[in-house]
């Protein structure tokens, strides 16, 4: 029974805050990613993937899936709101600058910006919640771009914000915070760079990926604390944190989105990704409550 007031993750309200939600947090560890400020819903037959910048801190956390790749980022906003209709219109004017053939769309929560390049798209979708903007970046071939738009609406649709209490200015990017499985990858990846040569590490000499470390802990509680054990569920969240690839920085990851309106996506950046799913990805059961299995469910 949902708590007056609160909402049940699916209930076509979101993407919500952290302080509306009743959906337990046994059952969001396993179908959504805590990064901090963002909980991230996962998606049925992807893949994971944490972009490190130059200073090696968490820059971006990508669900590449297979029809494109989705991210997420949360900023601060005023408490009067309507940030989106601003960034929307600084978004496609740097767009259209760079060369992009740039349209703009009504959707659900508002105006999303399509920047088309050869082969494929970069699709912008904002929400303003209660002192926050989150944006929701798809980027995949031309030839799944109405697909790609569908999933990218659905995971923004379950996604949570953590706004926290400590103040930011307004456009200021929320700071994302690893889970503890993916810290260790990122950890060992490093610890990897600077003790052994590039053939002796693993690393592959193309995307500069690291292999994934073995699940060896459970998630910690927003705090820092324990959190109280969770049932892995295969294909969750907490199973796709521990097969994730990390990239060790910006030159290795390719797509680089920033926090400010300007992005830059790189095409082969995106072959990669797709390769890797279409590759790699292992079968799957459904997570609970995934965006991805109710987006299968509508369109059947």
């Amino acid at each position: 029974m949902t708590t007056t007031g609160k909402h049940a993750i699916g209930d076509n309200a979101g993407p919500y805050d952290i302080a509306e939600v009743s959906t337990p947090p046994g059952e969001l560890a396993n179908s959504h990613l805590d990064l901090g400020s963002i909980l991230m819903p996962v998606v049925e037959g992807g893949q994971v993937t944490v972009e490190m910048s130059a200073t090696h801190e968490p820059e971006a956390v990508y669900l590449v899936t297979p029809v494109g790749r989705i991210g997420l980022h949360a900023f601060a906003a005023p408490r009067s709101g309507g940030l989106w209709r601003e960034v929307v219109r600084e978004l496609a004017e740097s767009l259209r600058a760079e060369g992009a053939q740039t349209a703009v769309e009504d959707g659900h929560w508002g105006r999303e910006v399509i920047a088309r390049v050869p082969g494929g798209s970069h699709r912008f979708i904002g929400a303003d919640g209660s002192r926050w903007m989150i944006r929701c970046v798809a980027s995949g071939p031309e030839e799944s771009e109405v697909q790609l738009a569908q999933l990218a609406r659905a995971v923004l649709a379950e996604t949570v914000v953590r706004r926290g209490d400590e103040p930011f200015p307004p456009r200021e990017l929320l700071p994302i915070v690893l889970p503890p499985v993916l810290a260790e990858q990122v950890a060992a990846a490093q610890q990897q760079m600077a003790e052994q040569a590039v053939t002796e590490s693993g690393m592959d000499p193309e995307t500069g990926a690291f292999p994934s470390q073995p699940l060896s802990a459970a998630p910690t509680g927003a705090g820092g604390g324990e959190a109280e054990p969770v049932d892995v569920v295969p294909g969750g969240a907490v199973e796709q944190s521990a097969s994730a690839t990390v990239y060790s920085d910006q030159e290795t990851a390719g797509a680089v989105v920033e926090p400010e309106p300007e992005v830059a996506v790189t095409d082969e950046a995106l072959e990669a990704d797709q390769e890797a799913v279409e590759s790699d990805a292992p079968e799957a059961a459904p997570s609970r409550g995934s965006a991805m299995s109710r987006f299968r469910r509508r369109r059947r």
